[in-house]
């Protein structure tokens, strides 16, 4: 299967989605209003209310939201075949993802950039809000968990991509400190001086990566979890113009120019599509995915197709920097529908891989019962329609300048060779192999990283909020010591779990986490559609809250028995597994009671709830 009509398909339909389909959503739905006025304007601070750009803004919530879930998560599934991820990635960002950021970040702005689970309690109950803030506190951990692994395995051992992701920060200071102090608004002078500086970074990366100062940044897997941690802290603490933005700002040109150059590369070199449409995994027993295409599929692919993880960035510090309300349309629509062309082009990247070689990379290979295990999955199935012997791992490795690419499992090597592929069959820019593939790695560190600083930071927010219940200072997010505290309990959470356990045991457990997440938040938005007395469009949030609630239950279920509950009866994963297993089942009650609370809500069995002067209904009708 050629990739070019599957490429331009897919760009078609999104398109489609977001010329009429958003349209419809902002006109009568949300009947968007500039006129009214926004938490930046009205709660101005400084600091963390500031009316922003939306080009800047889009960049910044783009950056947010981008993080491992659209490039690794379409990697994973490709063991089913090319087929299943590329359906529910079209078909789920365009009438789910989408929408459930658009309506959220809507949400949240007409109530003064309140969180997730602040939303939850004011539309369906304070039981419900009480529940949302508790289980959103664990899944947020969970997430960036997930999320830090992938960058922790990428940087791991490189100084290449080490440099050049820690290059940013600096430069990203020095972006905000131009744009907001030493020439004020002068935002295309800060870009210009960002994209070279930012280039600049990838070369310079490259000649250190071959001297001998390689050294220092060739770093271990726990140096860079601590080292991942500090940041996340800094970055939680300062205000957002200063790093946050400007950062996020400067990694989005990358992320843009280089999913923009891959595009542009599928069209022009049409890869062969080597993975088969479908599997014989599809049945289950494969060595990257244990469970069968349903439900598992759903829930390896979460962001890109609907991610539960976009509700805490759209109620935490996007909707503070809204300048007015017609930008959440690109900025919340627009923004989910890149994050879907981002996990096409990696399924295409991919799947452009013989399957032979895709797992050789894929399957762990690091004892001698698992080299074992690989053998004998190849003696098996060594067949013409589907032969798992590699075909050009060994070119690939003398190519890309790695010693050693099999049992590469997570992702991420698998992304960069497919990547690096496709850019070095472009006209003009072959022969560059080694080169492109260390610029994917480094790309894919970027591109999870910049949601770690401002997930830590929406945590913390979270965080306030609920201690604020205890003791009313936590809830200022200006004050200091707050800050201080609240950033430190949730890095300290997300570095713990990143650093007791693996992508086979954190990876699903982040997918179950992220999509009954993005089922609460999809609860709360056909609520706010119930109240506002516009029930006959709750058909727009409930269609996806149907498909995503009941699939990922279900997946949690064939988790816990399947996956979590058998690393229990091991002495050496038995607390892996207990700790697993028990914040999956929490997580999944956490979401059956507000789903629960929410049918009662609409069904008009629980006192509508009361709306205070300061809160602001999201549509023309008043509740």
């Amino acid at each position: 299967m050629n990739a070019l009509p599957i490429i331009i398909g897919a760009l078609c339909v999104i398109a489609i989605a977001y010329r009429y389909y958003s349209a419809f959503i902002a006109a009568k739905v949300l009947a968007l209003d500039d006129s009214r006025p926004v938490p930046s304007q009205t709660m101005y601070d400084g600091h963390n209310y500031y009316p922003t750009n939306k080009w800047v803004l889009f960049g910044h919530h783009f950056a947010a939201i981008s993080g491992a879930g659209p490039l690794i998560g379409p990697v994973l599934a490709a063991q089913f075949g090319f087929l299943p991820g590329l359906l529910w990635l079209v078909i789920g960002v365009c009438l789910g993802g989408a929408v459930h950021d658009f309506m959220i970040m809507a949400g949240s702005v007409r109530r003064k950039g309140k969180s997730l689970a602040e939303m939850a309690r004011t539309e369906i109950s304070p039981l419900s809000g009480l529940v949302a803030g508790i289980a959103i506190l664990f899944i947020v951990v969970i997430a960036l968990a997930g999320l830090g692994l992938v960058v922790v395995n990428a940087l791991a051992e490189s100084p290449w991509g080490t440099f050049t992701v820690g290059f940013t920060i600096p430069l990203a200071l020095f972006m905000g400190l131009y744009m907001y102090r030493f020439r004020k608004g002068k935002i295309v002078e800060a870009s210009i001086i960002g994209i070279i500086g930012l280039l600049f970074a990838v070369w310079l990366g490259g000649r250190i990566a071959e001297s001998s100062l390689a050294e220092p940044f060739t770093l271990s897997r726990n140096t860079l979890i601590v080292i991942m941690a500090a940041y996340g802290f800094i970055a939680s603490v300062l205000p957002v113009w200063m790093l946050l933005c400007p950062r996020d700002y400067l990694s989005s040109y990358l992320k843009v120019g280089t999913i923009l150059l891959l595009i542009i590369g599928v069209i022009v070199v049409a890869p062969n599509l080597n993975m088969p449409a479908f599997t014989p995994f599809t049945a289950g027993g494969g060595p990257v995915i244990p469970g069968k295409l349903y439900p598992f599929v759903f829930i390896t692919i979460a962001c890109g197709a609907i991610s539960g993880f976009h509700a805490l960035i759209s109620s935490g510090t996007t909707p503070k920097m809204i300048a007015k309300e017609t930008d959440t349309r690109m900025i919340g629509y627009g923004s989910m529908l890149m994050e879907g062309v981002v996990g096409v082009v990696a399924l295409i990247a991919a799947t452009s891989l013989f399957p032979g070689d895709y797992f050789a990379i894929n399957t762990a290979q690091g004892t001698e019962a698992q080299k074992a295990a690989y053998v004998q999955l190849v003696e098996t199935h060594s067949g013409n329609e589907f032969n798992l012997q590699p075909r050009e791992i060994d070119q690939l490795e003398a190519e890309s300048g790695e010693k050693n690419l099999r049992g590469r499992t997570g992702g991420a090597v698998t992304l960069a060779l497919g990547i690096a592929k496709i850019f070095n069959g472009i006209p003009g820019l072959g022969g560059l192999m080694k080169y492109w593939y260390h610029f994917a790695i480094m790309f894919e560190a970027l591109f999870i990283l910049t949601t770690i600083d401002t997930g830590t930071r929406v945590a913390r927010f979270l965080v306030g909020e609920f201690g604020g219940r205890f003791y009313k200072k936590l809830e200022e997010p200006n004050w200091l010591p707050g800050s201080v505290v609240t950033s430190a309990l949730v890095v300290a959470a997300w570095a713990a779990f990143i650093w007791s356990g693996s992508i086979r045991t954190i990876w699903p457990m982040f997918g179950i986490a992220n999509q009954l997440l993005a089922a609460v938040a999809l609860c709360v938005a056909t609520t706010i559609i119930m109240n506002s007395g516009k029930a006959k469009y709750a058909w727009v949030t409930l269609v996806p809250l149907a498909f995503v609630s009941t699939t990922t239950l279900v997946a949690g279920f064939k988790s816990i028995t399947d996956i979590f509950w058998p690393l229990t009866q091991n002495q050496e994963t038995s607390t892996q597994g207990f700790i697993n297993t028990g914040l999956t089942a929490i997580i999944m009650l956490a979401a059956a009671v507000i789903m629960v609370d929410s049918i009662r809500r609409w069904l008009g069995t629980r006192s509508r709830p009361q709306i205070t002067k300061t809160t602001e209904p999201l549509f023309e009708k008043s509740v």
